[in-house]
């Protein structure tokens, strides 16, 4: 049934359906926090590139994603303001207790970062360094996070990765003991004849993350017998780096969806069930 179709007892609990619609539906509010969010994301880019004495853009440019950036904000901000208030409907997060532990989610939080900084510049910063502005954009980022709430992947993504995390922690450590070795072997190696860049373990580093990722930029390279030996060693194990996440993540992924498609499959049979009962 549409959300808008459903009764409610009073208007805060109109206003908090409407913000949180069912899991995987889009109703028009959570339409156009999703076209404001990814045009704030283009805006963004924009931006950067008229800001520039070398820009080929028209200046009027860069004043129209700054408008767009401003209604962006107050639109965000009167969003989390009724999603502040209706939240009280929450059995959770109901009282003062309640909005606390509603403030202190990440995803509250990430609301937050996504307007307030910027919203505080405008009303009492106007005048503040452009520089200092510039460095402010970056906060816009956290406008992803309110993806998060309506589009059914990224849910799917976070559940993946949090059932994969104990396994991916697991594959960050054998990385990370991989980058390790890879550095101290070529510092041992190649540390005298070419000191500059395997003149230290940490020196070495970069050599090494740029081999066992796969990467290869060819700015570092060692140039004896042994180093290339060794080097071929590490770029040989550089696959299992890449390999052992991605299969982690897609056993994970696979699982998520088939758990979900079961769920689902199962809700439906409860209601054609019941649907028939009452006939």
């Amino acid at each position: 049934m549409p959300l808008i179709k459903r009764k409610h007892a009073t208007i805060k609990a109109y206003v908090h359906d409407w913000l949180e619609p069912d899991e995987g539906a889009i109703n028009l509010f959570s339409g156009l926090i999703i076209a404001l969010v990814l045009a704030s994301l283009a805006a963004l880019a924009l931006e950067t590139e008229a800001a520039r004495a070398d820009t080929p853009m028209p200046a009027w440019i860069q004043g129209a994603v700054g408008w767009v950036n401003i209604v962006v904000v107050w639109v965000f901000a009167l969003e989390f303001g009724l999603r502040f208030w209706s939240e009280g409907e929450n059995p959770l997060h109901k009282g003062a207790a309640g909005r606390l532990r509603f403030l202190k989610q990440p995803i509250a939080i990430a609301d937050l970062f996504a307007f307030l900084p910027e919203l505080i510049v405008l009303l009492f910063f106007s005048q503040a360094d452009a520089n200092w502005l510039a460095a402010l954009r970056a906060l816009r980022l956290f406008r992803l996070f309110k993806l998060a709430r309506y589009v059914p992947a990224f849910a799917i993504v976070g559940a993946a990765v949090k059932r994969a995390s104990a396994p991916l922690v697991a594959a960050l450590c054998v990385a990370a003991a991989q980058l390790y070795i890879a550095a101290m072997m070529l510092y041992f190696i190649e540390g005298a004849s070419k000191p500059e860049q395997f003149g230290s373990i940490t020196r070495a580093m970069w050599w090494a993350i740029v081999t066992l990722t796969t990467v290869g930029y060819g700015d570092v390279y060692p140039e004896t017998v042994l180093g290339r030996i060794a080097a071929g060693i590490v770029a040989l194990a550089g696959i299992g780096i890449v390999a052992m996440p991605t299969g982690i993540l897609a056993s994970a992924f696979a699982e998520e969806f088939r758990e979900r498609h079961e769920a689902k499959q199962m809700k439906k049979s409860g209601a054609t069930a019941a649907k028939a009962r009452k006939d």
